[in-house]
């Protein structure tokens, strides 16, 4: 089974810096969005054993692929991803 991440991507403080940029509303959306990324490529690429810079596409979309899998058959709750 997964080990379950946060309920969020962004800890409090890391939002907190996002909002207090100089940065416009679309701006930090994406902001917010590139730093969840990188958190999730990181446990992506733990669960390979490759690093970051050495993940491939395709073992994205299969872990994607699990992951909704995962939701599908088991329920949100054993998915890594929860939404």
């Amino acid at each position: 089974m997964n080990a379950q991440p946060s309920t969020q991507f962004l800890t409090l403080e890391e939002s907190a810096k996002v909002d207090a940029a100089l940065l416009a509303a679309n701006e930090k959306f994406l902001t917010r969005l590139t730093i969840s990324s990188l958190k999730l490529l990181k446990h992506i690429a733990q669960e390979y054993g490759v690093a970051i810079e050495d993940l491939e596409t395709q073992q994205i979309v299969a872990w994607f692929e699990k992951d909704g899998k995962i939701r599908r058959e088991q329920g949100i709750e054993a998915a890594y991803l929860q939404w």
